[in-house]
């Protein structure tokens, strides 16, 4: 009872007062009618508090997101599925499911009755411009009595979320893959296609397929012998993501930054979807990437990556050159000097090949190109790296094709190599 009398909505509040003040000018007043007015007005809350706080409903609760991760500016379906697990129906319920602001109001429903054993499903779609990942949950459910005079709120545990990833657009095909291995087209390592099968035999271990016994090695030795498992080949590289606050312009979700999230996350996939082994270096270091789910786990990362404080790209360098072992190394770079593009530049030898995704970002705030960025192409294309221009609003599938083109890059009014 103690619940429901907290539980008392504004509504109800004002007819319990009301009650007591028609109870009490009954009394000072001698008016029998009055009386009656007043006890009725006084015991209605009384009465929806001792009823709702009575009710047992037992609920589950399950929440879908489809898809579990949406890209910026896209849809994601949220549905929930209640059940009413006794053998009693339920009242008014009001529904409400906890969103952050960035994904809109939170969303409210209400169901009229909910039959013993039935189920109910509830969908609403969220959106959101902004990477990240948010929790949705958990919900609310307050119980009501038809006067709207009494309100209990229950609340499940569940929480699931929403992964919101950078904007992937498709790119073209531009021929890399003959750099990847390191050295060119002559120098690529051939392998067979589902990889370079050791000849070298092994004792025979118990699980073995027999379809894979080296019958002549087993003649010879005497035991049964079978052929190695294949081991796979297969191509590395790198993807350089400059996150410095200060190497960027604009904000929101238009800025430079924004776009260069959005140019790695698509050069990453497609290279991903080529079959390149990649690892990811923004100007903080090196980020873990699972080996499983690439694309999906280069996304997740990208979807949480922050502009940085720092004020140069040495760390990212150093992950670079640490890391080895890579035939392609693409940086996508905001504003940087000559010195820091020679330092980035030195990474390319004969058995690199390096593409560099420069933003314009003068071109967010209305300006040409400066000087500092034509003497950036002109280091990096001097060290034999592949330079696309990215200026404001112009997609990185409208200059990814500039990666296949060696030594040349685009100044402002033409172009030179």
């Amino acid at each position: 009872m103690r619940a429901g009398l907290r539980a008392l909505t504004s509504r109800g509040r004002s007819f319990l007062a009301s009650g007591v003040a028609a109870l009490l000018m009954a009394f000072l007043l001698g008016e029998n009618d009055l009386f009656r007015i007043g006890v009725l007005v006084a015991a209605l809350p009384l009465l929806a508090a001792m009823v709702v706080a009575r009710t047992r409903y037992r609920l589950s609760c399950a929440r879908r997101l489809d898809p579990a991760r949406a890209e910026a500016g896209g849809e994601a379906t949220v549905t929930l599925r209640l059940e009413n697990v006794t053998r009693l129906p339920t009242g008014l319920l009001l529904i409400e499911d906890t969103v952050p602001y960035a994904l809109g109001v939170r969303p409210r429903f209400v169901l009229d009755r909910v039959e013993a054993r039935g189920i109910r499903e509830i969908d609403y779609k969220v959106r959101s411009d902004l990477r990240g990942r948010y929790p949705i949950g958990p919900l609310s459910v307050r119980i009501a009595d038809p006067f709207g005079l009494v309100e209990l709120t229950r609340a499940f545990t569940i929480t699931d979320t929403l992964v919101v990833t950078p904007q992937v657009v498709a790119l073209p095909h531009v021929r890399l893959s003959g750099e990847w291995t390191g050295g060119g087209d002559s120098r690529t390592r051939s392998v067979a296609a589902a990889g370079d099968d050791d000849v070298a035999p092994r004792e025979y271990r118990q699980g073995d397929d027999l379809r894979r016994v080296h019958w002549r090695s087993t003649a010879r030795r005497g035991e049964l012998m079978v052929r190695r498992e294949e081991q796979q080949w297969q191509s590395r590289g790198a993807l350089l993501l400059d996150t410095r606050k200060y190497a960027h312009r604009g904000e929101g979700p238009r800025s430079s930054f924004e776009v260069a999230v959005s140019a790695a996350a698509s050069i990453g996939v497609h290279l991903a979807r080529e079959g390149l082994g990649l690892r990811l270096v923004t100007d903080q270091g090196p980020e873990h990437l699972t080996d499983t789910g690439l694309s999906w786990s280069l996304l997740d990362t990208l979807a949480m990556v922050r502009g940085s404080s720092a004020r140069s790209l040495e760390m990212g360098v150093s992950a670079l050159r640490a890391g080895g072992g890579d035939g392609l190394i693409v940086a996508v770079l905001g504003s940087l000097d000559p010195e820091e593009a020679r330092d980035l530049a030195r990474l390319r030898h004969s058995g690199i090949t390096g593409v560099a995704v420069l933003l314009d970002v003068e071109t967010w705030n209305g300006r040409e190109a400066d000087e500092d960025y034509q003497a950036v192409q002109t280091v990096l294309a001097g060290y034999g790296w592949r330079i696309v221009r990215l200026p404001a609003g112009v997609s990185i599938a409208s200059v990814w094709q500039d990666a296949g083109s060696r030594g040349r890059f685009a100044v402002s009014g033409g172009t030179a190599s």
